[in-house]
């Protein structure tokens, strides 16, 4: 992983940096990493194309937070509990890609009351899930598209409000 040339800009109770991942093995790396600044009550939405490597990243996650269960993608199910094999927060991985409203629809699934004990991961959750907290952490992932075996992945993370304003997101690019 390298870090994108530009240094993380802070501004108000928002956080960001960027980093490039070059491999599949790295994108978990950089979730391994990512679970040591994770705890109890944070939320992570994550965005990008399909096969950007939403689900790779939580991976890292589930490992790095010493979760029970193969992290894979909850798409057809909609939602996994990852349960903590010890003294750390469950893993909530969820995939709203399919599903369509807003908060509404996501009530179903009790992230509010799952969000203060646990990790929560959404993939696609752009514009579902942000009335959730003010405190969350952004994952966009970019990939090249179309026909291509282009490993590169440019990632922006950016920290908001309270919880992240003061997080040291450098350390992801060490």
């Amino acid at each position: 992983m390298e870090a994108v040339p530009h240094s993380p800009a802070e501004t108000g109770l928002t956080v960001e940096t960027g980093l490039t991942v070059t491999s599949p093995e790295q994108m978990r790396e950089l979730g391994l990493k990512l679970a040591k600044l994770l705890r109890a009550g944070d939320l992570v939405m994550l965005s990008g194309e399909l096969g950007a490597g939403k689900t790779t990243l939580t991976r890292g996650l589930g490992e790095g937070l010493g979760v029970r269960g193969a992290v894979t993608s909850p798409t057809f199910v909609i939602a996994r509990v990852h349960p903590s094999l010890g003294d750390g927060p469950p893993l909530v991985h969820v995939d709203a890609y399919r599903l369509g409203g807003g908060l509404d629809e996501m009530e179903d699934l009790d992230l509010d009351v799952s969000l203060s004990d646990s990790v929560i991961v959404v993939e696609w959750g752009e514009g579902k899930v942000e009335e959730l907290t003010e405190d969350r952490l952004q994952v966009q992932i970019h990939r090249a598209v179309g026909d291509t075996t282009d490993e590169v992945r440019h990632v922006t993370l950016t920290g908001l409000g309270e919880r992240w304003a003061t997080a040291d997101l450098s350390v992801l690019t060490a």
